[in-house]
């Protein structure tokens, strides 16, 4: 990690405002909706579902925090400063992705803890699994964060990110089973495809009340929604650069 990426991570840590959100929300609700939830889902019980949705928020919450500093960064002329230094805007979002990476580990391993201190249930291969794809697939949601903010340039961009990771957590079966029309649409937006594939181990992409889904789908809507996210990073760092 570079020095850059050590300097940034120090201040996200020390948020602590952030880091409620990023721990303390996620970890409430799953107390809320999965705590003594004993009934089966896939190879394990439903608090294990609902432990990995918990935590899959909580990560893209954390790593789509990161687009506050970047915001920051814009807002007190940091793009012009890094503009004259030899950092690369590919170099740049891969520092901000690997400090959102880190961040993101906090709620995945707090949540999981605590899932399994409370009764969440399934096969050693589902929580080895459903971990590192929760921890491993947060990544797009910081180039999303960073994309975003890039977008708007402003102080309001991490509050324009952050409000539509709560509207994209609902449209992507996230809190609430879906089914019909709005599960359709919901299988388009990038939620979806990721919270779908990190439940996969538990479920074998069966959902609780409407069909399944073929391991295709949530792969699929994952890469596409990385190449969109990544493309728009990359012009709002050049963007940015343009106008030193």
């Amino acid at each position: 990690m570079t020095t850059y990426a050590r300097l940034d991570l120090r201040r996200q840590l020390r948020d602590r405002i952030g880091m409620f959100f990023v721990v303390g929300l996620p970890t409430f609700m799953f107390l809320v909706f999965g705590l003594g939830s004993d009934d089966p889902v896939g190879s394990g019980n439903v608090a294990m579902y609902v432990m990995i949705s918990m935590a899959a928020y909580g990560a893209v919450t954390a790593t789509t925090s990161v687009a506050g500093s970047a915001a920051t960064e814009q807002v007190m002329g940091w793009g012009r400063q890094l503009g004259l230094t030899p950092m690369r805007p590919v170099a740049f979002v891969a520092a901000k992705a690997a400090v959102a990476m880190a961040v993101a580990a906090v709620p995945v391993v707090a949540i999981y803890a605590i899932g399994a201190a409370t009764g969440a249930q399934g096969h050693w291969t589902d929580w080895v699994l459903s971990g590192a794809l929760v921890w491993f697939g947060s990544a797009l949601f910081a180039v999303y964060g960073l994309a975003i903010c890039l977008a708007f340039r402003g102080p309001n961009a991490p509050g324009i990110a952050s409000g539509m990771i709560v509207v994209l957590a609902f449209l992507g079966n996230v809190f609430t089973p879906m089914s019909g029309f709005m599960l359709d649409l919901g299988r388009l937006t990038p939620l979806y495809g990721y919270v779908a594939l990190a439940r996969f181990p538990l479920t074998d992409g069966h959902l609780p009340i409407a069909g399944s889904d073929p391991l295709w789908l949530p792969v699929a809507n994952v890469l596409a929604w990385t190449v969109i996210f990544a493309l728009m990073a990359l012009w709002g760092v050049r963007r940015s650069r343009a106008r030193t």
